[in-house]
């Protein structure tokens, strides 16, 4: 009676030339192809399907191990496993395994390298980084990345969730959004241990009721042309970029990155580019005589693209040039930014214009998407208007405190 296992012979496995399936039993094939390649096979039923599962080449499986590996693809049938998806599965394993090797460290450096060039601010690729060395790296920077959990994750946050929670949200976030990567890498499995919403929120008290939000120091506005006078006294490029940027109630990081090429001196115009810009649009500006004069000074010594340049050659400056001409004044508790709120608390105050008005010209975005939609202009010429009666108050002209009214036919 013919074996039901173990049928072939190896100098049969070795002659034969015809393409087809030659028979080990138990669900052991070699097959045969075209070519005269031969491999082995695995047949059985799954679902009342057959399956086939390749073993490996004959070249390098020698009949005595296929019938091995056939055995244990017969156990696992006996146990209602199948075969094919075990293998699967431990493939995945080894690939996780694998992937283990790379370091938070090393999965955060290439998300940032992706990433970069999509953010518009220099300051903030410069944030990340710095950041993540700072309250990251110590922690998790050398650990697998499959290896970081809730437990590491808390252990990186909470020192300064509670002293620091504006940083500490920021690095939680960054956290999260390079975990998330690694898993879209296949660099890790599971849920994010870092995400907010229905996770760390039970672990973590809220922001607000941990600290309250500190706004920027701002100047009061009665007080802003005593300030210009002696900010005029001061030399340098840093002081005219601060006082450029106090006229026209910009972001500093915008007038730090002004380049020539943006102000227009016949129409009395600065178009900041949307790339520059916190909204992502681009900006219009009027420049009241005041500006203009600044302009011209820094024209007398223009050198490069900027406006306002550096101490290093084809660089603009930095915040902390403009922090500095405030220190040397006397005002170290005031921020460049704060001056934003000293105008915005006079257009409030002390003049007739809507509010829409004050609003744009601070480029904030106004009303939701259907406000925006039927908002089809900048108010330009009403802006021009305001940025004229804020230059007399800062001068000193409007000291007094009158309310300054929108002039006719505005």
């Amino acid at each position: 009676m013919a074996r039901a296992i173990g049928r072939l012979k190896a100098v049969t496995v070795a002659r034969a030339k015809t393409p087809g399936m030659l028979a080990d039993g138990g669900g052991l094939y070699l097959r045969i192809g075209p070519t005269g390649g031969k491999s082995w096979i695995f047949r059985y039923r799954r679902d009342g399907k057959l399956r086939d599962m390749g073993i490996g080449a004959l070249h390098t499986v020698t009949l005595a191990e296929a019938r091995e590996r056939a055995q244990e693809c017969r156990k696992l049938r006996v146990r209602g496993i199948d075969p094919i998806e075990t293998r699967r599965a431990g493939e995945a394993e080894a690939k996780i395994a694998a992937a283990s090797a790379i370091s938070f460290q090393s999965c955060a450096e290439s998300y940032i390298a992706s990433h970069k060039a999509g953010w518009r601010s220099a300051k903030h690729a410069d944030q990340w980084p710095a950041s993540l060395k700072t309250y990251v790296y110590p922690v998790l920077g050398n650990l697998p990345v499959q290896a970081v959990d809730v437990s590491l994750v808390m252990q990186t946050i909470e020192p300064i969730w509670t002293t620091k929670p504006e940083t500490a949200s920021r690095v939680r976030g960054r956290i999260e959004s390079i975990l998330d990567w690694a898993k879209a890498r296949g660099y890790r499995q599971g849920e994010n241990p870092a995400r907010w919403r229905g996770h760390l929120e039970n672990l973590l008290p809220r922001r607000s009721k941990v600290s309250r939000i500190e706004h920027l120091a701002a100047l009061p506005y009665v007080e802003i042309g005593a300030f210009m006078a002696e900010l005029r006294r001061q030399q340098g490029i840093p002081a005219r970029a601060l006082e450029f940027a106090i006229l026209t109630a910009s972001r500093s990081g915008e007038v730090m990155g002004a380049r020539w090429s943006e102000i227009n001196r016949a129409e009395k115009l600065w178009i900041v580019p949307g790339e520059r810009m916190k909204a992502g649009k681009e900006h219009r500006v009027p420049l009241p005589d005041a500006a203009l004069a600044v302009i011209d000074a820094m024209a007398e010594i223009r050198q490069g693209e900027f406006v306002f340049p550096g101490y290093k050659l084809h660089r603009p400056l930095s915040n902390m040039a403009l922090l500095k001409v405030l220190r040397r004044l006397g005002r170290g508790d005031l921020t460049v930014h704060g001056f934003r709120s000293t105008f915005r608390d006079w257009c409030a105050e002390r003049t007739n214009f809507p509010r829409e008005v004050a609003e744009l010209a601070l480029a904030h975005t106004i009303g939701d998407a259907v406000v925006r939609a039927y908002q089809r202009t900048d108010l330009f010429e009403k802006r021009r208007q305001l940025a004229d009666a804020w230059v007399r108050y800062c001068d000193g002209h409007a000291a007094g405190g009158e309310v300054v009214p929108i002039r006719a036919g505005a």
